[in-house]
């Protein structure tokens, strides 16, 4: 019988005992409250949907959900954090697919990687974008936008919350795949870009639906079409990008539950399953319909998979748009 040198030995008690803490970890967590970072101030749409699932989450595993909030940097700061945080699942993070997988092409340096700092969780929703028109543009599909903006080539202007994010990206996307060239106009938040496309100072923008939709039914602004495969529930008549000729043009966000990268895979599995009953909730899926948001409970897999392909993609789209950061 072949006899298990010293070293070895001492090797396979080291990954037993590894093995064996994770597991006690696992089958005892959580034992004290649960910390999750938002990236942005409190009161504005991502805090609110943490705190939609935090309250929930907090039930199901019997300890506090505590929300903190950590503005700054476009939501850098958080991330930083919450990388260097113990992988012990007493900290996750509510991050953006924009921080996640758009501010590694946006910036020139950042301190965190989001494939080697994190581990995905859950997926929480969508934050539905649409491609809204002040009523005096002379169009009111996507097709007629082009065809306007192909006859007047920088006559058309299109307004974003600044450079580098998804409404200025969209814009480029759009520009790059239909050849024209609208004039991007970026302002300081979407607060006064909306203003000016209300008061017709710009034609165009991509904007978050949940803040779209009411001027929509206003008829404060229109329609022309939705940058995702699919329509949307709320604008049942607005066709999508695809449906307008133009393929693949998906420019959706969302929201999810990470956590640092080594966090227990059983820990990470129990938080996917109960993320995922939260959102089945139907009080849930009703205040984020109210939101302009759509559940969207995924394995961690998929959640992972997603990742993946939108930091393939990012990357040529910001180089389209000459987008860079400090």
């Amino acid at each position: 019988m072949a006899r298990l040198l010293p070293g070895r030995l001492m090797l396979g008690a080291a990954v037993l005992c590894s093995f064996g803490w994770t597991a006690v970890q696992a089958q005892s967590y959580p034992n004290r409250p649960v910390r999750m970072v938002v990236p942005f101030p409190a009161g504005g749409s991502t805090d609110a949907t943490a705190r939609l699932i935090a309250e929930p989450l907090a039930q199901a595993l019997g300890q506090p959900v505590i929300v903190e909030n950590r503005p700054g940097a476009n939501g850098n700061i958080a991330a930083e954090q919450v990388a260097r945080a113990p992988a012990d699942g007493y900290t996750l993070f509510f991050a953006t697919s924009a921080i996640l997988t758009i501010n590694p092409a946006l910036y020139r340096s950042l301190r965190f990687d989001p494939r080697k700092d994190f581990q995905p969780v859950a997926m929480a929703c969508t934050n539905q974008v649409v491609l809204v028109a002040n009523p005096t543009v002379a169009a009111n599909t996507l097709e007629e936008v082009i065809r306007l903006a192909r006859a007047k080539p920088g006559g058309l202007t299109f307004a974003s919350t600044g450079n580098g994010g998804i409404a200025h990206l969209a814009g480029e996307m759009l520009n790059t795949r239909a050849g024209i060239s609208l004039r991007h106009i970026p302002y300081k938040g979407a607060a006064p870009a909306m203003q000016d496309l209300l008061g017709g100072q710009v034609d165009l923008m991509f904007d978050a639906l949940a803040t779209s939709l009411p001027q929509i039914e206003t008829g404060r602004l229109k329609a022309i079409a939705i940058p995702r495969p699919t329509r949307f529930a709320g604008l049942p008549k607005v066709p999508t990008f695809a449906e307008s000729g133009i393929d693949d043009f998906d420019v959706s966000v969302w929201n999810g539950v990470v956590a640092p990268a080594g966090t227990p895979m059983a820990i990470v599995e129990r938080l996917n399953r109960e993320v995922n009953r939260i959102l089945e909730r139907p009080e849930v899926r009703d205040k984020l319909a109210r939101q302009g948001l759509e559940p969207a409970p995924a394995t961690v897999d998929a959640f992972r998979g997603r990742m993946e392909a939108d930091l393939a993609r990012w990357p040529a789209i910001v180089k389209a748009a000459g987008a860079t950061l400090d």
